[in-house]
């Protein structure tokens, strides 16, 4: 029994030596002609950079005819893909745009010859910007919004070749300074032709006379820009408002202390929103209230509370009484309350 043991051993043991003697073998191999010396720690060559074609020539190729474009495209992020670590061995520069420049090069009488967009709508346009900005949140809901629909391409408000602007500051619209000369409110952002709110009033110009309103957002003092409410690339909200989930969450990200929730909530934050009382752009009333007064407000809504205590007895709410006239004197807590289901203080 033991004699077999030690062969069962001995023939394990073999195989052992067997297998590190292979290994070895195969990891110190000299071979000779057109084969490469290896070694344990000897690693492969790596493989070669995947290149664009030869019909590709660089940016810098395009400096010669078009030097205002590459001079001002040359500070622009686009320019900088390069530089990204994701980019790497893709096509970067004017050619990831307008295509392969070496026939254009060759013969740059023939507008075939390269990727123009001068007779391209503004469709066609924002679908050469999405090949790479559809994949972020802000760019994804563009072909659902208003500017799609209504023909707004990229291109009317960014400039992808960059513009020549003054540096990044903030000035006032209403009291030019030299920056706003350049580019009002905001120079340089985002790549955009001009800054907003400039840019936005352009088209929807009746903004621009309720901003100048006695109570308004201070959009137009460069404290607030449009985009803080609204996303211009679209969309499911109507107005294109930036709400990710309820009612008025634009309002609320500044207006905190009247999201809640409440123990008590008053049903037109909730189901209507801010604007049901107030105009968010800006008003001749205080507040930004959409009436005067704040009981055309409340009446509009509760209109039978001259019939709550007593039925055909004067109520408590008489409105030809001064002292009853302004319900927010008593329900303070209007946008909601924890303590009180009638919003008193």
């Amino acid at each position: 029994m033991a004699s077999i043991t030690l062969i069962k051993a001995g023939v394990v043991s073999a195989f052992a030596i067997s297998l590190i003697g292979l290994g070895a073998a195969g990891a110190f191999t000299t071979v000779h002609g057109d084969r490469v010396d290896e070694g344990v720690n000897a690693t492969a060559p790596p493989a070669a950079a995947p290149t664009p074609g030869g019909d590709y020539v660089g940016s810098e190729a395009c400096q010669a005819c078009h030097e205002d474009q590459f001079k001002n495209f040359a500070s622009t992020k686009h320019a900088k893909l390069a530089e990204v670590h994701s980019w790497k061995d893709k096509v970067v520069g004017c050619e990831q745009c307008h295509g392969p420049g070496k026939a254009h090069m060759e013969d740059a009488t023939d507008p075939t010859k390269i990727i123009s967009f001068k007779g391209k709508n503004s469709k066609e346009i924002s679908e050469t910007c999405l090949a790479c900005h559809a994949g972020k949140e802000n760019h994804n809901n563009f072909r659902r919004g208003e500017h799609w629909r209504n023909d707004v391409g990229c291109t009317d408000c960014h400039s992808p070749h960059g513009a020549p602007l003054g540096d990044s500051k903030a000035d006032s619209v209403s009291f030019i300074a030299e920056t706003t000369h350049q580019n009002a409110g905001m120079a340089s952002i985002a790549m955009l032709k001009q800054s907003e709110p400039q840019l936005c009033i352009s088209c929807h110009s009746e903004t621009k006379s309720q901003f100048t309103k006695p109570f308004h957002h201070k959009v137009l003092e460069g404290t607030m820009k449009c985009s803080d409410c609204h996303n211009p690339h679209g969309g499911f909200e109507n107005k294109q408002t930036r709400l990710g989930f309820g009612a008025d969450v634009a309002c609320i990200k500044c207006h905190a202390d009247k999201q809640g929730p409440f123990v008590f909530e008053h049903a037109p934050l909730k189901t209507e929103g801010c604007s049901a009382c107030h105009s968010p752009h800006g008003s001749a009333n205080p507040k930004m209230l959409n009436r005067s007064t704040v009981r055309q407000l409340c009446v509009e809504c509760h209109s039978v509370i001259t019939e709550q205590l007593a039925p055909g007895v004067p109520s408590f709410h008489n409105q030809a009484t001064v002292r009853f006239k302004d319900c927010t004197v008593c329900h303070s807590a209007i946008h909601g309350s924890n303590s009180n289901n009638r919003f008193f203080r």
